[in-house]
């Protein structure tokens, strides 16, 4: 039963990995050959019949991917486009600058309109009128651009989560969207008039909450309570973060304990004032219903993310044990909740979120069930009240002790896999923030909860705004103790070798855990040895915008601010904190074209452009000229030069051995045969490393095909109107 979802998530995982879709005959046909296999086994040979459900279980979650895979369907944006859109607000969240984030349902594209246009974008609004209801009908000039790659290979793949959630796009309106008469009624199942009255509810707790409690106490109140992280600024984010306690904002299995626990216990305290109901009903039933439904309540409004999905099927199972009498905290409810979530969601199971969720209930559950088993040993002295006391207050601490330690080296190893660092003060933060989470912060949040609909919660939430801003000033305390550590990618096995282990001393409970125990420690002194693969010498995105040097020194790149998203990625990928922002040397002036028109040199200009950029290379940091190029040389004395401008192409070409542009062109090569990257290429490639092992350029892209659902839409010809080769000259328009 245990390893049931091991198996079931283990076929999920070779679909998603694969680098082509495959029929669904194949895991069909084997799944029903297993069946009847297994039928007509011996029950005697309890071997052969667990290798046969565990294969038949694997071929399973085959087929449960690919029928997501189906179900989903997503049109995903083919490249980036500015058109104006018309669409249905169907969710939003503020996204703390004075922005909000919606969700829209797109029903129509003008100057141009898309040939495939997403069924659903999340798109950006600033202003002060900027701010629209669930259900609104907008219409705008927007700049649109599809999910974004891996920054490096082998990191987080965005559009892989988008297509999942049926978002085809992102982007941002040119000033605030005008409010535009309704295009097509609104949601007509009853299903999806649910929905959006849920979102509209949660939109609504999210603004009383943060009309109460002002700048990020509000936005972290409302963050645990409707899961809308958006609002807290980005400084307190990360303080938490680096502070290890970047959990708490995430709607999981401690809020979800938290609330019902709290709710559970105060029912049945009332319920217990009252002699002849403790006499005449089942007051431990009720109250555990209460809390059911308390808890029910909690995870509708909570945005449904995959921890809270995780940590309310577990509590419903848990307070469901309370009806039969049957023991609540067991592995098996971990099981049971592990399948449900990848039997109806199968891509959850490659995200950090589930994987770091599942991880710490699984370790703290198996670490309760064998501090059950512990041998009981007699108290002479506890007969003492003072005693009595002291040790209660001592459980209390050791218990918040012992499960931030577990919780913290569980979740390590999907931390260095995800986010490539560690956190060392995670303990201390943890220690000093939970006794004000257990007794501040929950209880009086779930009294303003319960007061809200009667318009007396502002003071409740005071309360839980004070204990916010002190678990806030621990965050940025324990911050800046610098305990943040970069770990950087490690070897491609290792992560598969680490998981095997973890799973075996979790869900074995003979001695035969110690296997997983010797295998985890294992690889991880392996890759501690040995490390991960050699770091590149130069780094591209994947819209060619930007190119990085790796050295000593720090990253070089070619831009003075480079964009936050894609630069924090690569230097916690490279380990690398120091940034080498480009010189601007004093040049002779470059060769302008009039506005509109396309610039085109002269022999003599592009004579004196060679020379230009062959003076500029002098050493591994870039020399730029605005709008133009930067360029830089490395210690193998090959020349890299980015340019902005196609005309500068043929100069760049001729004096550089790598060259990278943003324009989309049809040249796959230059015509000195230097190396050629294109905005058009790597749309294909996605972002790229170079390594020099024995002198000779070592590619290395995030995709080798485009094959997969989540990523065909990068080989969409928008003029042929099929996915074949591109062959566009610049921005598409989709």
């Amino acid at each position: 039963m245990l390893f049931a979802p091991v198996a079931l998530g283990l076929g999920s995982v070779l679909w998603f990995a694969c680098g082509a879709d495959i029929s669904p005959a194949v895991p069909l046909s084997c799944a029903v050959v297993l069946l009847l296999l297994l039928a007509v086994t011996d029950r005697g040979r309890e071997w052969s019949r667990i290798c046969l459900v565990s294969m038949m279980l694997i071929a399973v979650g085959i087929l449960a991917a690919q029928f997501e895979t189906w179900r989903a369907g997503t049109v995903v944006l083919d490249s980036a486009v500015t058109t104006t859109l018309t669409g249905r607000v169907e969710r939003r969240e503020s996204d703390g600058r004075g922005g909000w984030r919606y969700l829209l349902a797109l029903k129509a594209t003008e100057n141009p309109a898309l040939k495939r246009p997403p069924e659903q974008v999340t798109v950006i609004a600033r202003g002060q009128k900027a701010e629209f209801e669930t259900g609104t009908w907008l219409k705008g000039r927007a700049r649109l651009t599809p999910p974004s790659g891996p920054a490096l290979p082998g990191l987080n793949d965005f559009s892989f989560g988008a297509y999942f959630d049926g978002v085809g796009g992102n982007g941002f309106f040119y000033g605030a969207p005008a409010v535009v008469p309704a295009v097509e009624p609104g949601p007509a199942s009853m299903q999806d008039r649910a929905l959006e009255w849920l979102y509209r509810l949660r939109s609504g707790i999210g603004d009383r909450i943060r009309g109460i409690l002002p700048g990020d106490t509000g936005a972290f109140a409302a963050a645990l309570v409707t899961d809308e992280r958006r609002a807290i600024s980005s400084e307190t984010t990360e303080a938490l973060r680096q502070s290890g306690l970047a959990h708490i904002i995430a709607i999981s299995g401690l809020n979800m304990a938290l609330s019902a626990g709290i709710f559970f216990v105060g029912f049945r305290t009332v319920l217990s004032l009252f002699p002849a109901v403790v006499q005449a009903y089942p007051v431990k039933k009720i109250a555990a219903a209460g809390a059911l439904a308390a808890v029910t309540a909690y995870f509708l409004i909570s945005g449904f993310a995959v921890s809270a999905e995780r940590a309310f099927i577990m509590m419903a199972i848990m307070l469901a044990a309370v009806f039969f009498d049957r023991p609540s905290i067991s592995l098996r409810n971990v099981a049971l909740s592990a399948l449900v979530i990848i039997v109806l969601s199968p891509s959850e199971i490659m995200g950090p979120s589930f994987q770091m969720s599942f991880a710490a209930t699984l370790a703290l559950v198996a670490g309760y069930a064998l501090w059950k088993e512990r041998p009981v040993r007699d108290r002479p002295f506890a007969k003492f009240r003072v005693v009595r006391m002291l040790s209660s207050a001592a459980a209390f601490f050791g218990g918040i002790l012992l499960t931030s330690v577990i919780g913290g080296f569980s979740t390590a190893l999907f931390s260095v896999e995800h986010f490539h660092r560690l956190t060392a003060y995670g303990l201390p933060a943890n220690l000093a923030a939970m006794p004000i989470i257990s007794f501040i912060i929950m209880p009086f949040g779930l009294i303003a909860m319960l007061l809200m609909p009667f318009g007396l919660d502002a003071w409740a939430w005071q309360v839980t705004g004070f204990g916010l801003d002190l678990v806030i000033a621990i965050a940025r305390t324990v911050a800046s103790w610098g305990g943040d550590i970069g770990v950087g990618r490690l070897a491609s096995w290792y992560f598969p070798a680490a998981v095997t282990g973890f799973l075996l001393l979790t869900l074995l409970r003979s001695r035969m855990r110690h296997l997983g125990t010797a295998i985890l420690m294992a690889s991880t002194t392996a890759a501690a040895m040995f490390g991960g693969p050699p770091p590149p010498k130069i780094v591209i995105a994947e819209d060619g915008s930007m190119a990085g040097i790796v050295s000593d020194n720090g990253l070089a790149t070619n831009r003075e601010r480079p964009p936050g998203f894609i630069f924090d990625q690569w230097r916690r990928a490279l380990v690398l904190d120091e940034h080498l922002p480009p010189a601007f040397p004093a040049l002779p002036d470059i060769p302008t074209a009039p506005r509109g028109e396309r610039l085109k040199l002269t022999e003599a200009q592009q004579n004196e452009t060679m020379d230009a950029i062959k003076a500029s290379a002098t050493g591994e940091r870039f020399s730029c000229v605005k709008k133009a190029w930067c360029t830089a040389k490395l210690d193998n004395g090959s020349i890299l030069t980015v340019i902005e401008n196609a005309a500068f192409l043929g100069p760049a070409c001729d004096i550089s051995d790598i060259v990278v542009t943003p324009v989309r062109l049809r040249l796959d090569t230059c015509r000195s045969g230097a190396l050629l990257f294109t905005g058009e290429t790597l749309r294909k490639t996605g972002a790229v490393e170079l390594r020099f092992p024995n002198g000779i350029a070592e590619i290395t892209t995030s995709f080798e095909g485009l094959e997969r659902p989540w990523t065909r839409h990068r080989a969409y010809d928008w003029r042929s109107g099929t996915f074949g080769e591109s062959e566009t000259l610049s921005d598409s328009g989709g």
